[in-house]
């Protein structure tokens, strides 16, 4: 026996609800228990809902999102009423969610019980004296899937599925205003051909909606006789479509009439004082909802707009480098910022990127932004260095608020900056800064260090701010990151934890040579902060974005192979990094110890991190001490994994060499060259044209196989230095 006749037997329905296409399936059973003919149907959603009490229904579509949301059974009571609005039957209803091909999709039975459902009348009295009940649940459960309508889509598709009390439409439209002209922004129950007839309708036209908007009043057609003597000229566009009665209401919102409602019914309705009263409460509603959802989407377009404008007017072809960019606006107020990037081709043939963030995250700072990076690209194109442009940039923006100040009142603003000039050919990077994080290099072996650079107030604190120049290069297989203060510190992090998380990123990501490969990178640093889909939408952690987010990525292609000084190809150091140290600045000595630890993460013995760490300490230290000049750190890691060897190198400008002491228990210095003796797999002293070059080295196998230097290992380290 097959279920359906196992279920009919014992007078039971089944019933399918298709989410996606709005049609209800029933077998015989379950058409009888509706009170339609026995025999198998399919039915729009709307018709299958004029046979439910409204109170049950608004009751029961609760229980079904509830039980959508928890993949749960649903199990209600309903009472079905005929076409006067008479309770027939009382029916339980169990239904469980499933998805099919990705859309939703209800199962369930319908039984009739024999009790009266608690709290009603008999079986077979009218449902009128329920009116004010029933009309109270379906404006609750109206507003509140109006409120939570997002979109003009979304209102439109509410509207649709609103389950009037005593009455349902079939049709429902709604007119915008577009100058003098009565757009269709959305319909429900049309096809989509069908407002071609109302594409050039005008406010003048004799068309209930026309007349609608015109008076601010509502129009009530409770029969075909009162449209086609009321509106003759265009009652043959209504004709067409059999409909028997309508209701048009003006949607106001805030005093001002934004468009017109039309609700259009198969079956007659003759507009009661109460229906009147449900639909202009609906109207009021939707007019609300319409115009929250209209100000939400102009909102996001002129995030979007902004968005859009943050890319690169010009999307130059970088010879050997690839380049990837993301800008997410912040997800607070009107979404937009101060944030941007930029890439600027220079008259040399080089290449300008530039990174900023103007303080703020409102309409000032976006304007400020604009006017901002059109100021560094044309003092940019004018040919000057990068520590002229900033230093010019200053001044506008001082000017700028100087202005405001005298004019409007305005406070302050200031922005942070970030100016790269690129030399494709060579990788070498000028790099000029006001005031912004220091960019992140990820090397070809994955490792990520922050590169320390000099720099300057941010822009437009002071005018005459001096921003000194750091000259980097970017070695063949190594990518640049540089971003702006939202992707490190969003999410409760400050600069060092929020650095880690994007350390990992950087680390985690496998390069390879096709541009995707970069892009991909970008995404993951993006959903980083504030979760999967992209860098488009706002994810599921949307309060965790409370600053928009810029971020600039370049990659240099190669397999880590250059040509040297002598001709012939040689191969670059697995690991390097290079810092300047200046006299009049002893505090990046501290600089100097991270960027060793730095390089040293992965090495085998954390003993000799310590050493080396020691080691470049006091002999940067001893150049700024005992010399005039400043001091070049250069540390190379080379070798394969566990048997590699780190070099570091301390040059100077003086010829003076380093002498060997014999400091008393109390003295405070004379002990570098013994702490080089002690510690260093080897060292030595080299002089040069320019000054000297102090150095030392440490093998990664030989701390694992042999401990600690013995004292022949020390002997051998002198002799050779």
């Amino acid at each position: 026996m097959r279920t359906e006749d196992l279920l009919a037997a014992i007078a039971t329905g089944m019933w399918r609800w298709d989410h996606a296409s709005e049609r209800v399936t029933l077998d015989a059973e379950a058409a009888r228990l509706l009170g339609l003919p026995a025999a198998p149907a399919e039915l729009t959603q709307a018709a299958v809902r004029s046979r439910f009490h409204p109170v049950d229904f608004a009751e029961v579509m609760g229980i079904v999102r509830l039980a959508v949301a928890e993949q749960t059974l649903a199990e209600s009571r309903l009472r079905i009423v005929d076409e006067h609005g008479r309770v027939q039957r009382i029916v339980r209803s169990r239904s469980r969610p499933r998805i099919v091909d990705g859309d939703l999709e209800m199962v369930g039975t319908l039984q009739e019980v024999p009790e009266p459902q608690p709290g009603t009348s008999a079986a077979h009295t009218p449902i009128t004296g329920d009116w004010r009940r029933s009309r109270e649940a379906f404006l609750l459960d109206a507003g509140r899937a109006l409120a939570e309508a997002r979109s003009t889509a979304e209102v439109l598709r509410v509207a649709a599925g609103l389950s009037m009390p005593g009455f349902m439409p079939d049709g429902l439209a709604v007119f915008g205003i577009d100058g003098d002209r009565l757009p269709v922004i959305g319909q429900h129950g049309y096809a989509s051909s069908d407002e071609r007839p109302f594409a050039d309708m005008t406010l003048t036209a004799d068309h209930p909606a026309a007349e609608v908007v015109r008076t601010g009043r509502a129009s009530y057609l409770p029969t075909p006789e009162d449209y086609r003597r009321r509106y003759p000229a265009t009652w043959p566009l209504a004709a067409r479509f059999r409909r028997t009665s309508w209701a048009f209401l003006p949607l106001v919102n805030a005093g001002r009439t934004i468009g017109a409602w039309m609700a259009a019914f198969a079956q007659p309705v003759a507009f009661t004082p109460d229906e009147r009263s449900v639909l202009t409460t609906v109207a009021r509603m939707l007019a609300q909802a319409l115009a929250r959802a209209v100000m939400q989407e102009e909102q996001q377009e002129l995030a979007l707009g902004l968005q859009r404008s943050m890319m690169p007017t010009v999307q130059p072809d970088i010879p050997g480098m690839t380049v990837a960019a993301r800008y997410v606006p912040t997800g607070g107020g009107l979404e937009v910022g101060g944030d941007w990037y930029d890439m600027i081709p220079l008259p040399s043939g080089r290449i300008a990127l530039v990174i900023g963030d103007v303080q703020g995250h409102d309409v000032r700072a976006a304007g400020l932004m604009g006017q901002l990076r059109i100021a560094l690209r044309a003092y940019a194109s004018e040919g000057h260095h990068p520590d002229a442009v900033l230093s010019r940039a200053s001044r506008f923006l001082a000017g700028i608020n100087e202005t405001e100040l005298r004019g409007h009142g305005a406070d302050q603003r200031f922005a942070t900056c970030l100016y790269i000039e690129v030399d494709p050919a060579t990788g070498l990077l000028d790099i000029a800064r006001a005031g912004h994080p220091d960019p992140a290099i990820r090397m070809s072996d994955g490792t990520v260090l922050v590169r320390p650079t000099a720099g300057g107030l941010p822009l437009g604190i002071a005018p005459d701010t001096d921003y000194p120049t750091t000259r980097l290069v970017l070695e063949p297989g190594e990518t640049m990151m540089v971003c702006t203060d939202g992707l490190i510190e969003t999410g409760g992090h400050d600069l060092e934890t929020g650095w880690e998380r994007l350390r990992d990123v950087l680390e985690a990501w496998e390069a390879d040579e096709d541009g995707e490969s970069l892009e991909r990178l970008a995404d993951a640093l993006v959903q980083a902060v504030h979760g999967p889909p992209s860098h488009h939408t706002t994810g599921p952690l949307v309060d965790r974005r409370e600053d928009d987010i810029a971020v600039l990525l370049l990659r240099r292609e190669g397999t880590g192979c250059g040509v040297g000084t002598g001709g012939p190809l040689t191969p670059q150091p697995v690991r390097r990094t290079v810092l300047s140290v200046a006299q009049a600045e002893p505090e990046r000595i501290a600089e100097a110890r991270r960027q060793v630890r730095d390089v040293l993460h992965d090495w085998a013995d954390p003993d000799q991190v310590d050493s080396a760490v020691l080691m470049v300490s006091e002999m940067v230290t001893n150049v700024l001490l005992h010399t005039d000049g400043d001091a070049l750190l250069v540390a190379e890691i080379t070798g394969e994994r566990g048997a590699r060897r780190i070099r570091v190198d301390v040059a100077d400008s003086s010829d003076e060499l380093p002498h060997r002491r014999s400091p008393g228990e109390l003295a405070s210095s004379g002990r570098g060259l013994m702490l080089l003796e002690l510690l260093a797999g080897a060292w030595g002293v080299d002089p040069r044209g320019d000054g000297k070059s102090t150095w030392f080295e440490l093998y990664e196998a030989a701390a694992e196989a042999a401990g600690p230097l013995s004292s022949e290992s020390e002997s051998e380290s002198e002799s050779a230095a």
